[in-house]
């Protein structure tokens, strides 16, 4: 297996080819965790709902820890592959396995410690606390495989290539839904049949993966004594990723603060918050897609000294993020109960959903932005600013403004759902003079420079 160069052709065209495969990866993703939601929806009760809906929110604190992680080591992988130097990048390989591993472990024993704590914090309704308990459960159980799926895709973005983590989140998909059926269908498991399905189907995939990559004779040939890690790149690794893993968990407790003030307004509330956590999945694809694509693209350019052809990747991306974002707004302002209806047919949950699915929604148009700018910054290695802002408006906006408005509009949704789009409309602002400042000023300052020495 070749690596696959990001620096050269069409940009545009390269950028899409990139792009596109992320795409499709995010959106089986997002159907396969919608999928334990519909299946919860068609055949249990509203109370499995809440269950799934707030398990989802406390088992995302993972995903959130190992994103900083997984994106430090697609840039370190790419900067290395754009200025040729692989034997190092064998070595970064090498060392983000083992440290996802351990951390792995780690927050299995954490969370499992602090999870029904958490979930009183959380105000987890009476009528669903046991459910969500073993939904929990059973998936913190299986972040060895979580962890290990997204340590081989970050690895596989990194040097180049979407196309195969493609192929084995389709795995993983398909084997998930088969088993959602089964157990919950079937068997009568509720929502730990959910969960374990989930965690069978992340096993599935990332033994396939390791399986599938030796055989093509990956440049890491995932042999024990390969598994070393080299502390200066760990080093490295934790420079890059650490910032962005602190910035997600930011965000993660604000949006769990977000659902204990749902959780508090009743099962309906709480269920209303869990289907538009999967909209926004599915809303936001293009932008987490694109903000993915373009911290590797960034990376590999950067690595090559190609800094222009960067910055160009940049406006193409957000061009295209922010248009599929506009398509789901416009569904979501015509037809928010058919959203709705996708998930629940109980009336309750849909006029309690209506309003907010309406406010909630222009924060798919805020986030393309925001998500882009951070993806592009993650590339050039501006993990710090990128923590500081987006922890910012975690802390200082988001939870201070749920605070507000769920004493005092807790009886209106739709004043609630106005919330995000507010914080990522301010954020977007602020994140664009940045990158403008610093790119423009940048570009300044280097013909003063030249003026100069002439």
């Amino acid at each position: 297996m070749k690596e696959h160069n990001l620096t050269e052709g069409n940009i545009l065209k390269t950028l899409l080819f990139f792009a596109v495969p992320f795409l499709i990866s995010n959106i089986l993703q997002s159907l396969y965790g919608a999928a334990d939601l519909f299946i919860i929806g068609k055949y249990c009760s509203p109370e499995s709902v809440a269950a799934v809906s707030t398990g989802t929110q406390v088992t995302q604190i993972v995903t959130s820890l190992v994103t900083g992680l997984t994106l430090g080591s697609t840039i370190l992988i790419g900067q290395y592959t754009g200025s040729g130097e692989y034997e190092t990048v064998k070595k970064v390989i090498g060392t983000t396995l083992s440290i996802f591993g351990v951390v792995s472990v780690v927050l299995t024993a954490v969370l499992l410690g602090i999870e029904k704590p958490l979930l009183i914090l959380l105000d987890t309704p009476k009528e669903s606390f046991d459910l969500t308990m073993q939904y929990v459960a059973v998936c913190l159980l299986g972040n060895i495989f979580i962890c290990g799926y997204n340590a081989v895709s970050a690895i596989l973005r990194g040097y180049g290539d979407s196309v195969r983590p493609m192929i084995f989140v389709g795995i993983a998909c398909a084997v998930n839904i088969i088993l959602d059926v089964l157990f919950v269908r079937n068997f009568g498991m509720d929502a730990a049949g959910t969960a374990l399905a989930t965690v069978i189907s992340q096993a599935v995939s990332m033994l396939f993966a390791v399986v599938y990559l030796k055989r093509k004779k990956f440049i890491f040939d995932f042999k024990w004594k390969s598994f070393r890690p080299v502390p200066s790149l760990a080093k490295k690794l934790a420079v890059i990723g650490l910032p962005i893993s602190f910035q997600e968990l930011m965000v993660r407790i604000s949006f769990l603060y977000l659902m204990a003030v749902m959780n508090r307004c009743g099962v309906y509330a709480a269920s209303v918050v869990g289907i538009s956590s999967k909209y926004d999945v599915f809303a936001m694809l293009s932008a987490t897609s694109m903000a993915s694509a373009l911290s590797a693209v960034t990376a590999q350019n950067f690595g090559a000294k190609k800094t222009e052809r960067a910055r160009k990747s940049l406006w193409y991306g957000m061009a295209f993020a922010v248009f599929v974002s506009c398509l789901f707004w416009m569904w979501a302002q015509l037809s928010p109960q058919s959203m709705i209806r996708a998930f629940s047919g109980n009336e309750n949950v849909i006029a309690a959903g209506t309003a907010f699915f309406r406010s909630c929604s222009y924060d798919y148009i805020m986030v393309a932005i925001v998500f882009c700018l951070n993806g592009y910054l993650n590339g050039k290695q501006k993990t710090v600013w990128t923590m500081v802002s987006c922890s910012a408006g975690a802390l200082l906006l988001r939870i201070p403004l749920v605070w507000y408005f769920g004493r005092h509009y807790a009886d209106h949704l739709g004043m609630l759902g106005m919330i995000a789009p507010l914080v990522s409309g301010i954020m977007a602002c602020y994140t664009l003079l940045y990158v403008l400042h610093e790119e423009y000023g940048k570009k300044k300052a280097g013909k003063e420079k030249g003026a100069n020495g002439l």
